[in-house]
């Protein structure tokens, strides 16, 4: 069949990796893609949000299944487009992508179908007074997250009140992201271990993919600001098989009962964001899409057609039996330019992508890329996402190999974390 994926990341990269192990995949499209995605898919000059261009193109090229990455073409209605011209496509509606695309929506959708999460308020920019009052009746740290899609950077923990006061200001007043901020979550800080957990379902039927732990500080050690995810590993050491089930049973299962009871059925990629709390899993937020970079380390530990688990899922008709797990694990380190989350430079030229063999158990999923003749250059924050596998479940062996490859990479002003793992690590030498 042939199969069109949008998006230009390190999780579309992964997908498209994947999708290309299909026997059942002929052609392989993706719009825009990057530098690595080239190698392996032809791209599409199309931009994510240009629903009318992938419509068209879909149309023209025939294509059987389209698989959407990244969250704005699905807040923005591309499932609904394509649905209504006869196009099988995988992801949730417009509708039901309202999960991630509005912390309002998913906190009141949350506490009205029992689902664990913060304690929490919403507040629309004529209720500031309201939203500073019931900043004082919480006790630091207090969580202060714009309603709207804000790149993965709109939540912001606050360590005084006075703090969440100036966070709310720049949101509501300074507009810091836009029409995002013009309604506010304010939350209680959960304290445990964060996990994300990923269910593929058509609606009703679903399964889980293995667990993964993101590192969205960009420091050692979670230190500094927040980003999109400096790296990520899988399975998350802090997810053993009883908690899955409780996830399961209190997460996933009334998160998809409650979107089909409200009348939303929700298909496509559930990403449950947890924190692992002292009295069970808790639900930080809901993304209506694959995480990144979990993608890259959750994808690779499937053992079975991508291809047509996700088109079962599209179409109505989800069949389990695909969605096998090797046994292993699996640990991704980001790259990044200098400088980013904030401004970072671009084009610098990246030395060392051809000294990996297709059977060494790495793989360089690109993220920020492009070509430029012969070379490839960096083009965005998160550059690279070096992701290793470790067979038999060796999370030591997956970091390490992880890490010399790294070692084999340079650009003007790459970083990188250097602790990728490593609490998922120490998790597993407290329990032996």
């Amino acid at each position: 069949m042939n199969v069109l994926v949008i998006g230009s990341g390190g999780r579309e990269h992964a997908l498209v990796w994947k999708l290309r192990q299909s026997p059942t995949v002929n052609a392989l499209y993706c719009a825009p893609g990057n530098a690595g995605i080239g190698e392996t898919a032809e791209l599409v000059s199309l931009k994510p949000t240009d629903l009318d261009g992938l419509l068209r193109f879909a149309k023209e090229n025939n294509i059987d299944l389209t698989i959407v990455g990244p969250e704005q073409p699905l807040v923005l209605g591309i499932v609904d487009m394509f649905r209504k011209n006869g196009l099988k496509i995988f992801g949730p509606s417009k509708a039901a992508a309202a999960l991630e695309g509005s912390k309002v929506f998913a906190k009141d959708f949350m506490a009205r179908h029992g689902i664990p999460t913060a304690r929490f308020r919403s507040f629309s920019k004529e209720e500031q007074f309201e939203a500073e009052r019931f900043i004082h009746e919480l006790a630091p740290p207090i969580v202060v997250k714009a309603d709207g899609l804000a790149a993965g950077k709109g939540v912001l923990i606050c360590n005084t009140k006075e703090s969440a006061i100036e966070a709310l200001h720049d949101l509501m007043v300074k507009k810091m992201f836009g029409s995002a901020g013009e309604k506010v979550v304010i939350e209680e800080y959960l304290v445990g271990e964060e996990a994300s957990v990923f269910a593929i379902t058509d609606g009703e039927k679903f399964v889980t993919l293995a667990s993964a732990q993101d590192h969205k500080r960009i420091l050692d050690n979670d230190q500094g600001k927040n980003t999109g995810g400096m790296g990520a590993y899988a399975p998350a050491s802090v997810v053993d098989e009883k908690l899955m089930k409780r996830i399961v049973r209190e997460v996933i299962t009334p998160t998809l009962k409650g979107m089909m009871n409200d009348g939303v059925p929700y298909q496509g990629c559930l990403y449950c964001g947890l924190m692992i709390t002292e009295t069970g899993p808790k639900v930080i937020e809901y993304n209506c899409r694959l995480g990144d970079p979990e993608a890259q380390v959750v994808i690779p530990l499937i053992d079975g057609d991508l291809a047509q688990l996700l088109l079962s899922a599209a179409e109505g008709k989800l069949n389990p039996d695909i969605a096998k797990q090797h046994p292993a694990s699996a640990v991704c380190v980001v790259m990044a330019s200098r400088g980013y989350p904030d401004d970072y430079e671009t084009g610098k030229e990246i030395r060392g992508l051809d000294t990996f063999k297709p059977d060494d158990g790495v793989v360089i999923f690109h993220a920020g890329t492009r070509s430029e003749g012969k070379k490839v250059l960096t083009s965005g924050g998160r550059v690279l996402g070096v992701t290793a596998i470790g067979y038999d479940n060796d999370l030591r062996d997956a970091i390490q190999s992880a890490y010399r490859a790294v070692s084999k990479i340079a650009f003007d002003g790459a970083y990188y974390r250097s602790d990728i793992g490593k609490k998922g690590l120490s998790k597993l030498q407290n329990i032996k």
